[in-house]
Parts: C-alpha cells; sequence; structure tokens
C-alpha cells in the first residue's frame, strides 16, 4: 500500500462565518466520511493557518491557496481518487474547491 496527500485548494470559510447549525453539520459530514474511509484513513490532518513562502533566491512572497491536508492509504492512485467520493470538501460543485493528490514516495 501507498500513502497519499490530499492537498485541499479553494478558499477557507473560518469557522466564524459558520452557525453553531452549520459548523456541526460540517463536522458531521466530515465524520461520515472518516467513517467511510475507515482504515484508509492514515492521518485526518488539519486546515492550515497562517502562511508564508520563502523562494530560492532569498524573497518572499505569498503562499497560494492550499487550506490544508489529509494523509490516505491505497493500493494506487485510482484508489486513492475513488476515496474522494462523499468527501465533504467537494460537496459544492461550483468550481472552486480542489484536491490534489500526491503519492508520498519513501526516501
Amino acid at each position: 500500500m501507498a500513502k497519499f496527500i490530499y492537498l485541499y485548494r479553494g478558499p477557507a470559510t473560518p469557522m466564524s462565518d459558520r452557525t453553531p447549525e452549520q459548523g456541526a453539520e460540517r463536522q458531521a459530514a466530515f465524520g461520515a466520511w472518516m467513517e467511510k474511509v475507515g482504515a484508509a484513513l492514515v492521518d485526518v490532518g488539519s486546515p492550515f493557518g497562517t502562511s508564508a513562502s520563502v523562494r530560492d533566491d532569498g524573497t518572499e512572497g505569498t503562499a497560494g491557496d492550499l487550506i490544508g491536508y489529509t494523509i490516505v492509504e491505497a493500493d494506487d492512485l485510482a484508489a486513492a481518487k475513488a476515496l474522494t467520493d462523499g468527501l465533504p470538501f467537494l460537496s459544492n460543485s461550483d468550481g472552486k474547491c480542489a484536491v490534489e493528490i500526491f503519492e508520498l514516495l519513501p526516501m
């Protein structure tokens, strides 16, 4: 089995912008997805906070729009993609959110 990282890209909605009911609903949806994925979920991950970008020439810039990560274990890339089925992050269907999937190679 290989490990894959999901990098979440899109607009972040601060928890303070959600009602308690919306927050609970979102948490329940993620809980259901995590239960569905089961043992393939290696690291539930976390959202990203403040960020910076340091470049190879020593300058700094604005970090990209990555907002969090999750790590799963799957047989191959196709299986890792299939695990995104039902992922609440992809539920808006407006094209503003994406999950970029990368295999984590051994060092």
